[in-house]
């Protein structure tokens, strides 16, 4: 259980971000392009903000890889913040530079600086911020990148679209789609400024970001990830905690803003009979196998009793606007007690399409580990012949 585990350290205006995972496989070629492709994805979106025109993402293999391929060990990266040289006595180790920088003394409603000063005993919300920030998503798109390799020697693809920024929504029903669709919506999703595969929806989408922009204030949104190829059986019903479900959405809501996390159609199908909304079984064609057993919709989003079904895996995460925004909300000075309007950091007005890439990312870090807890091994070769010796004792 849990083969795969990763961390991460690192600060917004630090030095840089720091990631170890451990548990890949000897043997999986990989390559710092590769990573820096996804990287790229993640800095994309319509309604970033200044941020994304000083970063320009791009990995150190600092061990774990060498001529191409993992050695079994763990692997470590690092992205440089290329803001660092702006912020090196801000964010310095020294206590001689302790006051080259005013304290952070109004939290922002929403976000993590009233609690974490309280929690962690601060006087200055910058050493609350600076690691609750969304730029340490950037090492866990980084991390995920390398799941993500790993799955697809298995033929198992990881994709998300956007289906809304604040009241704009893409109506789609994804029950009803099967692998073929869900991947071209991913292909049209990654032309789309807002990775909304609906242009007509993309452009009233970019409008009310615009709207935004000029009011000052942050939106959110929602977006589906999915993956497809998944084998019968990953996870488990045996324990509330190797229930792949459970899994997921533990992953999904570690991502920052992230505040609601469905499996399939989720709310939706409490509101629906049975009869509507489980998923029947329908005998596999002539000369196949249960392996082939079919079915004509996907409510449950893949998962049934804590195990994939064969079906696409589909998980809808929902994005709380950003709590930083220019129109500041209502406050209190950390050290007064008296009422002021909360700080403003520089900040994106909707962050929604790089949510998406980060929660592909969270998504195959978890099909990873599930897939690696039924087929562990050693190697690739390993893990291969595991993995093609259950498939063929299922058919």
């Amino acid at each position: 259980m849990f083969r795969l585990s990763f961390t991460t350290s690192g600060e917004s205006h630090g030095r840089g971000l720091t990631g170890i995972i451990d548990g890949i496989p000897a043997n999986l070629s990989i390559s710092a392009e590769y990573i820096n492709n996804q990287l790229a994805r993640r800095q994309k979106g319509y309604g970033r903000g200044g941020r994304m025109k000083i970063e320009s993402d791009t990995v150190e293999i600092m061990s774990g890889i060498r001529w191409g391929k993992t050695m079994g060990s763990p692997i470590a990266l690092f992205i440089k913040n290329r803001d660092w040289i702006n912020w090196e006595k801000a964010m310095s180790s020294d206590s001689a530079f302790k006051d080259s920088i005013e304290p952070v003394t109004k939290p922002r409603p929403g976000h993590a600086d009233l609690p974490g000063i309280i929690k962690y005993n601060q006087g200055d919300i910058r050493n609350i911020l600076e690691r609750s920030s969304a730029r340490e998503t950037a090492m866990r798109v980084a991390l995920g990148s390398i799941a993500r390799r790993f799955l697809e020697d298995f033929n198992i693809f990881i994709g998300s679209f956007v289906t809304s920024v604040g009241n704009i929504n893409l109506d789609i029903d994804t029950s009803r789609l099967n692998e073929d669709d869900l991947i071209e919506l991913h292909k049209g999703a990654d032309v789309s400024e807002l990775r909304c595969p609906d242009k007509g929806v993309t452009e009233k989408m970019k409008h009310l970001i615009d709207t935004a922009k000029e009011e000052g204030y942050s939106l959110g949104g929602r977006f589906t990830t999915f993956a497809t190829g998944l084998p019968v059986g990953l996870g488990s019903h045996i324990q509330w905690n190797r229930r792949l479900d459970a899994r997921l959405a533990y992953a999904f809501m570690g991502i920052q803003a992230i505040k609601a996390v469905e499996i399939g159609d989720g709310v939706a199908i409490s509101e629906k009979p049975g009869i509507e909304v489980l998923d029947e079984i329908l005998p596999p064609e002539k000369g196949k196998t249960l392996f082939d057993v079919r079915r004509t919709t996907n409510h449950a989003g893949g998962i049934e009793g804590g195990m994939t079904n064969s079906m696409p895996v589909i998980v809808k995460a929902t994005m709380k606007p950003i709590p930083t925004q220019r129109k500041s909300l209502k406050s209190i000075d950390i050290n007064t007690g008296e009422p002021v309007e909360a700080a403003y950091e520089r900040s994106d007005v909707c962050a929604i399409a790089a949510a998406s890439v980060i929660g592909e990312a969270m998504m195959a870090l978890v099909i990873a580990d599930a897939f690696l807890e039924k087929f562990g091994g050693d190697s690739m070769e390993e893990v291969q012949r595991n993995y093609s010796s259950y498939i063929d004792s299922i058919r």
